[in-house]
């Protein structure tokens, strides 16, 4: 499964959103935020429940919009 992570640095630390499934985790710089975040995304997948959302979401389409400033 493929998913979208966008990671944005938020004072020392670094933050890692899953875009699909609405998960987030940190970390010391980017790599480990990654890291962080597969294992928790892995970790929310475990759940039976979560396996029927996750049914819903694919086939998803991600587009990027762009607005003018």
């Amino acid at each position: 499964m493929k998913l979208s992570a966008i990671i944005t640095k938020e004072d020392k630390i670094y933050v890692a959103y899953c875009l699909e499934l609405n998960v987030v985790s940190q970390g010391t710089n980017e790599k480990r935020a990654l890291a962080n975040l597969k294992e928790a995304v892995e970790l929310f997948l475990e759940d039976e429940d979560v396996k029927k959302v996750i049914k819903n979401i694919f086939p998803a389409k991600m587009y990027s919009l762009e607005i003018p400033a």
